[in-house]
């Protein structure tokens, strides 16, 4: 039964939509049919390099990212690209959580036919009960990583709420502003060491004492309800929460020198002219492990993607 049925209530009367009644966001048949169709979509949109296909089928950090990718390689090469090898994905299984409200979401967990990488994560999320199924979040995440799932009695996963409800060391709705201020300070101590924390923050240290060139960073909070975080419970008392972030990066050359970019895929995106100064902004889709409450631990990074979506020259 899809999400939009009308259900019996146990008292008999009729009860609504999915608005305020607690269902499956989807049948495990649906979500095939979602995930078949986006990949036949995905592949003509990358062959093409067409960024209106890939907006009926991406929103969020993935749509924001794949579609300014699409767009400069659009700008270098109109006629696309007849040598992209179709995605591939198989061995599959359906994460659906039952659900009140809007959004609603599920996970697809996949191999794909991309050598040398993990299992493939697709969370699609729907705005409402007449809307279309979007991929908002893609992670790739090693099969040794993946975490183990909360299930019930009929095997759907569960859904973590977004807020202070959700029994973390830190809400889902918090995880971008923990987050962009750690980067941006290093106060706090939510976040476990590794390559997109500490390890980010001392490549950022380096670039900050370059005498040749000054960097600048600014990095924002990632707000719904375009940028949606979403949970589902582990086995463990946490969750595995996708969230995302803003990025801008600032480059100024000395008075007289004047920034060369090499990069077209750059170019394709700058606006503005490019006189002393160049702004990077990207944005950044995240798949991390957050702790319960009741457990020792911080969040931990499984995958992170980050893209360029536009570049300013002054």
């Amino acid at each position: 039964m899809t999400a939009g049925a009308l259900l019996v209530s146990l008292t008999g009367c009729v009860t609504v939509h999915g608005e305020s009644a607690v269902v499956p966001a989807l049948s495990k048949a649906e979500a095939a049919k979602v995930l078949t169709s986006f990949v036949a979509k995905n592949n003509r949109a990358n062959t093409a390099y067409d960024a209106r296909l890939n907006a009926t089928i991406e929103s969020g950090a993935l749509g924001a990212i794949d579609q300014a990718g699409l767009k400069s390689r659009k700008e270098i090469d109109p006629k696309g690209n007849p040598d992209y090898k179709p995605l591939k994905l198989s061995d599959t299984r359906y994460l659906i959580p039952e659900q009140a409200g809007w959004p609603k979401f599920f996970v697809t967990d996949s191999r794909s036919n991309r050598k040398g990488q993990g299992r493939w994560l697709f969370v699609f999320q729907r705005d409402r009960a007449d809307g279309p199924w979007k991929a908002s979040y893609l992670a790739v995440v090693g099969p040794d990583e993946m975490p183990r799932f909360t299930r019930d009695e009929q095997g759907h996963v569960k859904a973590v709420p977004v807020g202070g409800a959700s029994g973390l060391t830190v809400a889902p709705d918090r995880l971008s502003e923990r987050y962009t201020r750690y980067l941006q300070e290093g106060s706090g101590t939510d976040f476990a060491p590794g390559p997109h924390t500490s390890e980010l923050r001392e490549k950022r240290e380096k670039a900050l004492k370059r005498t040749s060139v000054r960097n600048e960073f600014a990095d924002q909070t990632a707000q719904p309800p375009q940028f949606a975080p979403f949970g589902l419970r582990t086995k463990d008392g946490g969750a595995l929460v996708f969230f995302t972030s803003h990025h801008h990066h600032k480059q100024t050359l000395p008075r007289g020198y004047k920034p060369q970019i090499k990069d077209p895929l750059v170019k394709a995106l700058m606006s503005g002219s490019p006189k002393q100064s160049v702004t990077f902004e990207r944005v950044s889709e995240q798949a991390v492990t957050v702790p319960g409450k009741r457990k020792q631990g911080k969040v931990t990074f499984l995958s992170r993607i980050e893209g360029l979506t536009a570049a300013r020259g002054s």
